[in-house]
């Protein structure tokens, strides 16, 4: 008997069930909205299953699919519609720690976060595909559709541009410019 080929929506199952929350988890700190993310995921995963024939496999699935989040995110972004909507959810993950130490990681993760949801759009992707994503600087390139050269270039900035709120937003602490008082 010749070998059963998968149909393209087993092969789509595998592929949402791999990578479906790598990819929201990507987009919601893009997009900076929980339920927009939701939608935009969906919409990734029905031009994936839509393009699934013309897949030539010169990249990963992973880049592929982070190639097409990209390019959906950076077209809500564009909407007029999303410039009016504000952020309303931050990415989380459970753990099986003490609720003290879970409450002290989400606090200074969130903190982060907010951070990364601060800078401009290009460090944001780069960020996000590099770190949140798990992307080596040539898959991020690839996904992007740029060089090498400018991922490491924009992932220098975003870091350098982060490294400044810290220490701006520390020293306000520090300086007791925070409302409270002694």
């Amino acid at each position: 008997m010749e070998k059963l080929q998968p149909t393209a929506e087993a092969v789509l199952e595998q592929i949402m069930r791999e990578y479906g929350t790598r990819v929201l988890r990507l987009v919601t700190l893009m997009v900076k909205d929980r339920s927009l993310a939701e939608d935009i995921t969906q919409d990734i995963f029905l031009k994936a299953y839509r393009h699934l024939p013309r897949f030539r496999g010169e990249s990963s699935i992973r880049t592929w699919l982070y190639r097409i989040a990209v390019n959906e995110c950076k077209g809500c972004l564009r909407s007029w519609a999303f410039r009016n909507l504000l952020p309303r959810s931050w990415i989380s993950r459970e753990s099986d720690v003490s609720a003290e130490r879970q409450v002290m990681e989400r606090a200074q993760r969130d903190e982060l976060v907010r951070l990364v949801l601060e800078l401009p759009p290009l460090y944001r992707q780069v960020i996000a595909l590099h770190y949140y994503a798990d992307l080596s600087i040539a898959e991020t390139a690839e996904v992007l559709g740029v060089t090498e050269g400018t991922v490491r270039t924009r992932l220098h900035r975003a870091r350098q541009q982060l490294r400044q709120r810290m220490e701006s937003r520390e020293e306000w602490e520090w300086n007791g410019t925070n409302g409270c008082e002694s």
